[in-house]
């Protein structure tokens, strides 16, 4: 056991493990040494930072709890303490079921925690983090919360009404992420689309790009978890005209036909979301859309599943995950919907619609042998370099793998040549930028 070590876990999305990184920021002008995500933590204290979006998120994290309290039996651990969405969601049932953590904290209250160790926030470096990504790119997160509540998220639940941050706090963030070497920005939130609503009365999600992407350093700006209803289409003119905003949106769409998105509360029509793709693509020549679908919610026929497999036949996304429905209490699915799909039934629709994607994946990979493309180098393995494209976002999309016909530098832009193709991947071969 480690003396003024604190071992940090980040369970979830990126948006929770900037959380981590501001809190262990703070922790580390208090004077402790944080270690994030170790295999064999060795720190006095743990801090577990939960994730409450479905079943197996919340799974995981009531066993991480449980290993951590185990070890804190065995007297290998002083103190334990739990942040995010599940301690968010359920803090009240956590205390009573699990009283060997020391303390639970919210998901916006987990700052009282350097106050509990003692120790005062230093209010001048708010935002200021200790990075946990590679020290070329971090993720930027501009909002909390969301106002769609669909009728399967309990993210509203959980984070609340959606609530912009203010855009010269994101720009002054942005800067001193520059200043520590930081050169692409993965943009984040839970609804891109309303970024400004609240705070500004019209959307500003525009402006905010243009913003950054004037900042000198700033090499690719990356947009992630856009929602198709009132999509603010003044931004496909920064996409196209900003040579450092990348090509590519993340923009959820859930399902295709109309019966589904009215049964899940989507506010949009096939139609209406057909539209929208095809105007981001002729306004952004060459964009990849990653878009993320839904089976098995409640009054799924099998005609909506053929339905959906014919959509995104026709519509070839670039990128595409799916998950199946779980059933969150609190939700509006909840209440008012039976959860009448089996979950072998949920499955095998989750594989047929990601083997499709798969098959739509490798052609357009392949389309892309003998182009040149501007690579970003994350790391280095036996035998290739590790990179991605402006079409691709760390941890989730496709990579390039690079022969090591000359030594390359992590963390910078190379010329590579593409060679090769396989399944989601690129193989290629560099000239540096």
């Amino acid at each position: 056991m480690h003396k003024n070590e604190i071992d940090i876990i980040t369970l979830g999305c990126s948006k929770n493990l900037v959380d981590a990184e501001r809190l262990m920021k703070q922790l580390e002008l208090a004077g402790y040494h944080c270690v994030h995500d170790s295999e064999h933590p060795q720190g006095e204290i743990a801090i577990i930072n939960t994730c409450g979006f479905i079943g197996d998120a919340k799974e995981e994290s009531i066993n991480t709890i449980l290993q951590f309290a185990e070890r804190k039996k065995k007297r290998q651990l002083k103190r334990l303490y739990v942040m995010g969405c599940l301690s968010e969601r359920y803090m009240a049932e956590l205390e009573e079921e699990l009283p060997e953590v020391d303390k639970y904290y919210g998901k916006f209250s987990y700052m009282e925690l350097v106050a509990d160790l003692g120790h005062a926030v230093q209010s001048d470096c708010t935002h200021q983090r200790l990075l946990t990504t590679p020290t070329h790119y971090a993720y930027l997160k501009i909002s909390e919360g969301c106002n769609r509540f669909c009728s399967y998220c309990a993210i509203p639940l959980i984070t609340g009404r959606h609530t912009s941050r203010p855009m010269d706090e994101i720009v002054d963030e942005v800067r001193w992420l520059v200043s520590q070497g930081v050169h692409e920005l993965n943009v984040i939130a839970q609804d891109l689309s309303a970024y400004g609503t609240d705070l500004y009365k019209e959307h500003k999600l525009a402006e905010l790009v243009e913003r950054i992407s004037e900042i000198e350093g700033v090499e690719w700006i990356r947009l992630h978890y856009a929602y198709p209803t009132d999509f603010p289409e003044d931004l496909l003119r920064v996409m196209r005209e900003k040579k450092n905003v990348c090509k590519y949106m993340d923009i959820a769409l859930q399902h295709s036909t109309d019966h589904m998105l009215h049964m899940m509360r989507r506010h949009i029509t096939e139609a209406e979301q057909t539209a929208l793709i095809d105007k981001i693509r002729k306004e952004v020549p060459g964009i990849c859309i990653r878009t993320t679908m839904m089976v098995g919610h409640p009054g799924e026929t099998e005609e909506d599943f053929e339905q959906l497999k014919a959509f995104v036949k026709r519509m070839r996304f670039e990128r595409m995950g799916a998950f199946a429905f779980s059933n969150e209490d609190g939700t509006y699915a909840y209440d008012h919907y039976e959860d009448d799909i089996d979950e072998d039934t949920k499955q095998r629709r989750v594989d047929e619609l990601m083997a499709l994607q798969e098959q739509i994946a490798a052609e357009i990979s392949e389309a892309r042998i003998g182009q040149r493309l501007k690579v970003v180098i994350d790391r280095e393995e036996a035998d290739y370099y590790v990179g991605r494209t402006e079409w691709d976002s760390p941890e989730v999309d496709c990579e390039v793998l690079i022969t090591k016909d000359q030594s390359l530098k992590i963390g910078a832009f190379y010329d590579v040549l593409i060679t090769g193709s396989e399944n989601f991947d690129l193989y290629g071969q560099t000239e540096k930028i």
